[in-house]
């Protein structure tokens, strides 16, 4: 096997046709990261259940700083509990035929650019499921100015919360270092609770939770939030000038007022 492996990223998301990274990772753009971060969850959502995309969202985190927005994209780390042949064989591969340093946490940081999530499977565990503390989120914040998103658990939550550029959703926090667990997927499919994320997916991390939003959508959601974010201000515009009732902005619009905001559209944007 290989780790974080060109082929099988590239075969795994066929439907991406924009620019990739060297590893095959798509490489949404800029742009549409900027845009998406003012999407609410549900926009988003809303996108992809039309899709059939039925299971990107997971919730009930533990987010250490829920009056942000995190919007990146995802390199994914899938770990299992500890089975002595298959961790060995793996650490010396790692170490042997990949030239990788350290412990596993630190081989799926080490791939890390910015505006990157790193996105871990740790089937949940956070006692002994502590993915990183204060050094590797000091070390992911340095690479990615973005955050994590840890299916298990952290460490040293105190000292995290401090770090500038980093956002954290985890399921816990332990005092105890992590243990008995093993890496079998870097950049590989991986189930984050009822979601699946793949690599180079964007991330949306809010109060409510994460999602991930496959890349060949990522435009599709982009449009939509600033097409609910300006129909939100037309609204509010029209009803503080009497041009319309609160009833009339609250249903399905009418096609005289869909063809005013399509007027007003024009020389409006979420810039203005």
């Amino acid at each position: 096997m290989r780790f974080d492996c060109p082929d099988d990223i590239i075969q795994l998301t066929p439907l991406w046709k924009g620019e990739r990274f060297p590893n095959g990772r798509p490489r949404v753009p800029d742009n549409v990261l900027k845009r998406i971060k003012t999407a609410t969850t549900e926009e988003a959502w809303g996108v992809l259940i039309e899709k059939g995309y039925k299971y990107q969202f997971e919730g009930d985190w533990l987010n250490l700083h829920p009056e942000h927005t995190l919007v990146g994209r995802a390199v994914t780390g899938v770990f299992v509990p500890h089975r002595p042949d298959l961790h060995d064989t793996l650490m010396d591969y790692g170490h042997q035929q990949e030239g990788r340093i350290g412990a596993m946490n630190s081989w799926v940081i080490e791939t890390l650019v910015e505006d990157d999530v790193i996105v871990i499977d740790l089937f949940g565990k956070v006692y002994e499921g502590t993915f990183s503390g204060g050094n590797l989120s000091t070390a992911i914040a340095t690479r990615t100015k973005r955050g994590q998103v840890i299916f298990g658990g952290i460490r040293d939550m105190q000292q995290i919360m401090g770090i500038a550029n980093l956002d954290t959703l985890c399921k816990g926090n332990d005092p105890t270092g992590i243990n008995d667990v093993t890496l079998v997927g870097l950049n590989a499919p991986c189930r984050i609770g009822r979601a699946i994320c793949m690599p180079g997916d964007v991330v949306l991390g809010t109060a409510s939770g994460v999602l991930f939003i496959p890349p060949h959508l990522a435009e599709e959601v982009a449009q939509k939030a600033e097409d609910t974010a300006l129909r939100d201000t037309f609204g509010l515009q029209r009803l503080r000038e009497g041009r319309y009732t609160s009833s009339e902005m609250d249903t399905k619009w009418t096609e005289p007022i869909e063809a005013d905001f399509a007027e007003w559209r024009k020389t409006h944007t979420l810039e203005d």
